[in-house]
């Protein structure tokens, strides 16, 4: 059995981060107008706490002198600031408060999983380059894991728009032009930093067997064709709708596959680094 310990600073990120998506998602909601401006302002100066106080958390996690601890939940926890600082950048939107509110809750509870791993031996340092791979790999991860929560609010959308669902919760909801632009975007952001992975990772590799890295590369490499058919099909076929969404979410499961499954599997089961 594995004792996990949640320290105060995780239970304090945890709180300023729920309390920032609950006053982000009231605010969008019409029993809220009169105080909808409050709110926003509450909400903003919680998650910017909250993102500050997170990244405190994982400094030491990435110092320069010291070891490169990521383990799974810390590469999580990584992506969870990257979804908090989203969001609130997002926020300044009105109609996207509505996601901005999901990101933030996401990003809460990546913030329980921050710890050292245990792992992590203090006479391996990585270089720079591979630290700067690893962090343009996250940074990568955290933008497309941005653009799946997206995808889902558009599923979430066009369903209620062609069920005719009228109710306060389509407040939460930006129009679906807007969220299929901001998808988009995205995606193509995301996209861009997957190539600069990909490229980068590839400097690294002497033996993909020896370095178990072929089925992370395989994976990688099918997901960003995947999101590179995607764009493509977008600006000259003009995709959208259900057939986007569902392209966007299949590339994003072969990415995860290609990080977190590879990973899981050499450090859980075989008990071997993912380097």
């Amino acid at each position: 059995v594995i004792a996990y310990r949640v320290s105060v600073s995780q239970i304090t990120i945890f709180s300023l981060y729920l309390l920032a998506s609950g006053a982000f998602t009231a605010s969008r909601l019409p029993r809220f107008d009169a105080r909808a401006r409050a709110l926003f302002m509450v909400a903003c100066i919680l998650a910017a706490t909250g993102v500050v106080l997170h990244g405190q958390a994982l400094f030491d996690l990435i110092h320069p002198q010291r070891n490169f601890d990521l383990s799974i939940g810390n590469a999580i926890a990584m992506i969870g600031l990257e979804l908090a600082i989203i969001g609130l950048f997002a926020a300044v939107e009105p109609t996207l408060r509505g996601i901005s509110g999901g990101l933030i809750f996401l990003a809460a509870l990546t913030a329980l999983l921050i710890g050292p791993s245990g792992g992590a031996s203090p006479d391996v340092v990585l270089a720079w380059q591979v630290r700067a791979h690893i962090v343009v790999a996250l940074l990568s991860y955290g933008l497309l894991t941005v653009g799946t929560i997206v995808a889902l609010y558009a599923l979430a959308q066009e369903r209620r728009l062609r069920a005719a669902k009228l109710s306060p919760i389509n407040q939460l909801f930006a129009p679906l032009e807007t969220t299929e632009r901001l998808l988009f975007g995205v995606a193509g952001a995301g996209f861009i930093g997957l190539t600069l992975t990909i490229v980068s990772g590839s400097s690294f590799v002497n033996d993909l067997v020896e370095q178990h890295l072929a089925h992370k590369l395989g994976f990688s490499v099918l997901a960003w064709v995947v999101f590179g058919i995607l764009l493509v099909g977008r600006h000259f076929k003009g995709w959208r709708g259900k057939r986007a969404v569902r392209l966007y979410l299949g590339g994003f499961a072969v990415l995860c596959i290609a990080y977190f499954g590879n990973r899981f599997i050499l450090e859980e089961v075989f008990q071997r680094s993912w380097s």
